[in-house]
């Protein structure tokens, strides 16, 4: 799937100079540009829906941990004391 951006001036002699530097094509800086882009805005997406996820779960089955429950449990981690995940509650 052939696809053409058209970029202003400004942003093509910016990317060609840091493709210069990089000692890469410009075409390559860009392809990874929209990578790093697009696998960070689907992080972001992921995320959300495994918050949303969450919270509705929270709201059909009232089950939780509290903030405190979760920082104790966390400080834990890497020590000897170390302990499993505190089981939910309403």
């Amino acid at each position: 799937m052939a696809t053409s951006v058209k970029l202003d001036d400004d942003l093509k002699n910016r990317v060609q100079n840091l493709a210069n530097t990089r000692q890469r094509s410009a075409h390559w800086i860009m392809r990874q540009a929209i990578r790093d882009y697009v696998e960070r805005e689907e992080a972001k997406e992921s995320f959300k829906q495994e918050a949303i996820a969450s919270w509705t779960a929270y709201q059909e089955t009232g089950r939780h941990l509290t903030g405190r429950e979760v920082r104790d449990w966390l400080n834990t981690w890497g020590t000897d004391e170390g302990t499993e995940i505190p089981k939910c509650h309403e």
